[in-house]
This record gives C-alpha cells, sequence and structure tokens, in this order.
C-alpha cells in the first residue's frame, strides 16, 4: 500500500482498515474564517502626508500621537535587549546588526536549538509596549515575546507566559493589525496571514482612518472629507469602537472584514458584539475602554452628547505638565457650568486639579491584551463594588446581550450559534454545549448556505462522534467555500479514521499548503505518510511543520522516530 505525493494532490491506491495515527482536529471557532473576497485596492489609501501641505500644524501635532505612531518599521522602534523565559527555559535577544532587527533564541539545555528571525515591522506606539512581526515564506506572525514599558522589561506575549514550548507561529491576523496600521491588504485568498508584499500600506493610523479617502477633496478641496463629530451619533462613535472595543464574543458578518469598514459607514454592517450578561465587571482593567465608558453616570446622563471626542482630541495630546489642567478642563465643560457649577469648581477639592486622581485612576493591564491603563467608568467613587449588569436575556438561556444595547434587533440566530459555540470552545461555565448546538441547528434551517455555520455544527457532530452527518455537513461547507481550512481538516480526520486515506491527504494538503504554520494539519500528513511506509514524504512534512513551529515537541519527536528501525509512527 502507498501514496504518492503528486505536485498538487494525492494519487494512489486507497488504505484500508483501521489507522492507529493520532489525528488531530481543529476548532472551528479558535480561528478567523479565511472568505474568498474582492481583493482591497489598499494603494489607495493615503498617508497623513497627503493632508499636511494644507493642515500644517495638525499634521505635525498628530504626528506625535500614540495613534500616529501606533507601528512603523521595527529597525526605527528597535528596543533591544535578552531575557530567559523561565517555564520554557529558552533565551530570546534582540539586536540589530548591519541595519536590520533580529531576534535569536536558544535553548542551553538541548543541544541544536538555536535560530533567529528577522523582525521586520513593531506595533505599539511603546507607552503600554511593544511586540514585533517577522515573515515566513510570506506568512506574517507576531513575534513570542513583548516588551512592556510599565514594567521596562521583556516578556512572553500574553497568554503564553506559562508556555513550555516557544510559540513561533503566533499568526498576524489583518483583523489585529488593522487597529495599528492603515490600507491593510487582503490576505492571499484562503489564508489569514499570508500576504504579497507587506501586509499594510501605512505605518500607524493615518487621516484617513477617521476622516475617509477625502476622494476629490485633496484634487480639488470640494470633495467630501468626513468630520465624525458631525455624523449621527452611531457612526460617529462607530469609528472609535472599531478599535477601542473587543466585547466578550465578536462575530464577522458574512463576506465581511473590519479593515473594509470605511468612517461614514454602520460597524454593525461589518461586525455584531456581545457581552456575556453574568460576566459582572468585577475586573474593570479587563474592560475596553469603550464599554467602560458605557458603564459610567457620566455617560448614561448625558446620553449621546458625550463620546470618545468630548474628553479626547485625537489630533493632539497634552504634554505630561498639561494633563491634569487639560482633563479638568473636560470635566469642568460639563460639570462647571451654571451658577452651581461655579460653586462646584470652588468647593470641590480645589487642592486636586487632576480629576483622574480619584475618578479614573489607573488599573494594573500588563498582562492582558488590549486593555485600558485609565479606568474609563469615571466612578464617582472608585472603590465601590461594580455595579452588576441589568440582567437581559434573548431566548431561552442565553445569557448574551448586543453591545451596543441599541444592536439587539440586529443580533441574528446566525450572530448567537457562533457565539454560543465560541464560548463553548473557551470552556464558558455559563454556556452548554446544547445550547450553542441548538442556535447552530437554527442557524442552518435559516441560512443553508453559510459555510461558517455548517463548518461549526460539523464540529459538534464530530465531537458526538456522528461521523456521517459531520461529513455532510463539512462538505456542504466545502461547496460553498473551498479554501477553508477547518472543514477540510476535519473532513480529513473522518475520511482517515473510515479507511478513505487518500481523500484525507488531499484534503489536508490543501489545507496546509494554504496554513503551513498550524502544526496538527502538518503532523496528520506525516503520520499518513509514515502509516504508509513512505517515510522520506513524512519527514518533509515534519521539517516543514518544524520551519514555522521549530519548538513543538511532538514535531521533534515524530523526527526522531522516523530515523529509528523499525520506524514508529507516533510524536
Amino acid at each position: 500500500m502507498k501514496i504518492v505525493l503528486a505536485t498538487s494532490a494525492i494519487s494512489a491506491v486507497v488504505l484500508a482498515g483501521s489507522l492507529s495515527c493520532p489525528f488531530l482536529y481543529i476548532p472551528p471557532a479558535f480561528i478567523p474564517q479565511a472568505t474568498v473576497t474582492a481583493p482591497r485596492d489598499a494603494n489607495s489609501a493615503r498617508g497623513s502626508e497627503a493632508c499636511a501641505s494644507c493642515h500644517a500644524e495638525i499634521y505635525k501635532s498628530y504626528s506625535k500621537t500614540v495613534m500616529a505612531t501606533a507601528s512603523g518599521p521595527a529597525v526605527d522602534g528597535v528596543i533591544t535587549g535578552e531575557f530567559t523565559h523561565k517555564a520554557s527555559g529558552v533565551r530570546y535577544r534582540v539586536y540589530k546588526q548591519d541595519g536590520r532587527v533580529w531576534m535569536s533564541y536558544e535553548r542551553s539545555s538541548e543541544k541544536g536549538f538555536q535560530g533567529k528571525r528577522e523582525l521586520l515591522d513593531f506595533i505599539g506606539s511603546g507607552v503600554k509596549g511593544r511586540t514585533y512581526l517577522f515573515s515566513v515564506d510570506d506568512f506574517w506572525f507576531e513575534a513570542p515575546i513583548n516588551w512592556y514599558s510599565q514594567e521596562g522589561k521583556w516578556n512572553m506575549t500574553p497568554a503564553y507566559t506559562d508556555a513550555v514550548e516557544m510559540p513561533m507561529n503566533l499568526p498576524a491576523y489583518a483583523s489585529c493589525l488593522n487597529c495599528h496600521a492603515s490600507g491593510m491588504r487582503t490576505p492571499v485568498a484562503g489564508t489569514d496571514n499570508e500576504f504579497a508584499g507587506q501586509p499594510f500600506v501605512h505605518d500607524g493610523i493615518t487621516c484617513e482612518r477617521c476622516h475617509g479617502t477625502g476622494d476629490g477633496h485633496l484634487e480639488n478641496g470640494k470633495g467630501s472629507i468626513v468630520n465624525p463629530a458631525k455624523l449621527e451619533p452611531a457612526r460617529r462613535d462607530a469609528i472609535c469602537m472599531e478599535c477601542h472595543f473587543e466585547g466578550t464574543v465578536a462575530i464577522e458578518q458574512p463576506g465581511k472584514h473590519m479593515y473594509d469598514f470605511r468612517p461614514g459607514e454602520r460597524l454593525s454592517d461589518y461586525m455584531h458584539y456581545f457581552l456575556l450578561s453574568t460576566n459582572d465587571p468585577e475586573k474593570p482593567q479587563a474592560v475596553s475602554q469603550f464599554e467602560a465608558l458605557s458603564q459610567s453616570d457620566c455617560k448614561k446622563q448625558s446620553g449621546d452628547r458625550m463620546w470618545c471626542g468630548s474628553c479626547h482630541d485625537p489630533h493632539k495630546e497634552p504634554a505630561a505638565t498639561e494633563k491634569a489642567s487639560y482633563y479638568r478642563g473636560r470635566c469642568l465643560a460639563c460639570h462647571g457650568q451654571g451658577a452651581q457649577g461655579e460653586a462646584f469648581v470652588v468647593k470641590h477639592h480645589p487642592d486636586k486639579p487632576d480629576c483622574r486622581t480619584c475618578h479614573m485612576p489607573a488599573l494594573p493591564s500588563k498582562d492582558v491584551a488590549h486593555v485600558e491603563t485609565t479606568d474609563h467608568r469615571i466612578m464617582r467613587y472608585p472603590n465601590m463594588p461594580p455595579t452588576p449588569r441589568l440582567q437581559v436575556r434573548v431566548g431561552v438561556g442565553a445569557p448574551l446581550l448586543a453591545f451596543p444595547a441599541s444592536n439587539t434587533k440586529l443580533a441574528t440566530t446566525r450572530d448567537f450559534a457562533l457565539g454560543f459555540e465560541t464560548l463553548v470552545l473557551r470552556g464558558s461555565e455559563d454556556i452548554t454545549g446544547r445550547m450553542a448546538e441548538g442556535y447552530l441547528r437554527q442557524a442552518i434551517a435559516e441560512r443553508p448556505d453559510d459555510a461558517a455555520v455548517l463548518s461549526a455544527l460539523a464540529f459538534v457532530d464530530q465531537q458526538h462522534k456522528n461521523d456521517d452527518e459531520a461529513r455532510e455537513l463539512y462538505e456542504r461547507a466545502l461547496k460553498i467555500d473551498p479554501l477553508d481550512n477547518e472543514a477540510a481538516t476535519n473532513l480529513g480526520m473522518i475520511e482517515a479514521r473510515t479507511g478513505n486515506l487518500r481523500h484525507a491527504v488531499e484534503l489536508w494538503q490543501g489545507a496546509f499548503a494554504r496554513a503551513p504554520y498550524r502544526s496538527v494539519i502538518g503532523m496528520n500528513l506525516a503520520l499518513a505518510f509514515c502509516s504508509a511506509n513512505q517515510k522520506d514524504d513524512a519527514r518533509k512534512y515534519v521539517q516543514r511543520v518544524l520551519e514555522f513551529n521549530p519548538d513543538y515537541r511532538k514535531a521533534k519527536s515524530l523526527l526522531a522516530n522516523l530515523e529509528k528501525e523499525p520506524v514508529q509512527c507516533r510524536p
């Protein structure tokens, strides 16, 4: 019995009988669905320099803000240093050499384990921290280590503090890069992080991210330009919410991508956000700025009049010595009005001019990604226990709330189906698999041609060992979206388990070509070829896995076993 490796597929006899190889599946909700869309002309995106000739002062002040400096070439933002990660025993070093920036790694206890990656771009202004990006075969990744400015030291990227293996295959998703750069390019079809060239056209957040492309405006001064302050509240707030709100779950709408959102559009056309109603804000340091502001009495009482621009001037940031008076002025713009306001100014702690010290204290967030360090709840008494969220439930036993609340009517069965599936896979104690399954089945009845929903329900059936049902759903999903890597990978596992290894390998080959950093897929291929006694082909796949994930112990173990006699097909 043999599997013959062809250029783009496998052609050979089908291996029959049961297989002892431990094939693995990929939970679909953990990995964003790749969707085939028309390429975006990122080159049409103009940088802030295009505005400088007419708005020189604004351009000059804005260029110094954290938004404008949110990303750039690594060589311009390098922070050199080194540290050894205790849990994994890996020593990292970031250094500059011959005008290029490198990150090296090694483990002294493991002979031969060493290497380096060239760091190409940085992400983060450096106020809170900074990470770096590197590329392998045009696939872009985040470095496994971050610089933490508040601590003044290097450490592992969030969620990998206790990792015993070095995580070198962390994809740089377009949806994440979008909040740090401008002019995002569309990933290669069927991939999440492969780009034809640099992922983005402009470093930092450019003027057009808030004001639109200004078509005609730059050419003759007559074209429209977006002024966020003059938009209706929902569209105005969407410009800030795009990057300053995460939610418990966020469901990208069919055929839409956040990096295609433009100022003046409805954010809800691209993404639906939800909060878990049982998740009381007991840890405000893990709440995004936009959600925190919505909890403040200032916002509740002022309604749509108050927004991010009420306190922040996006074009400039006050100097450190001016921040207290600047933000006090923002507070007094509301609290200092009329006779009562004048008395407030005189009597309310005249010896403490910095309102933020009492009402917006700094919160610890050094180990949590994408969170605030200033308490935007603007609490009257910051040390009081938080007020629990209103327990509003949509449907029977469905503790997800649309955010903002005005979007409740926009929430779809599909949103809840994919949202609950995500929470189940995260291990949420408030959500049961039965709840997610119920919504998924209802969503398919409403949207029988939705590949994401079909794949998610197929995964549920696969977990329940309902292989026939799962196979049919995966096949339907792949007919709609042939580049669905999760559906292909998991259908391959079913085919392998039922003896159709040739088809399994065909599916895995396609998915691995589009996502070679997903070690599980490469390992499945290596095990399949090993079981067919094709050691050389198995070795090639293991080595490919290690190119992207050099510390993956299962791959290193399998590579060692392939050299034994007899060959042992196990990691």
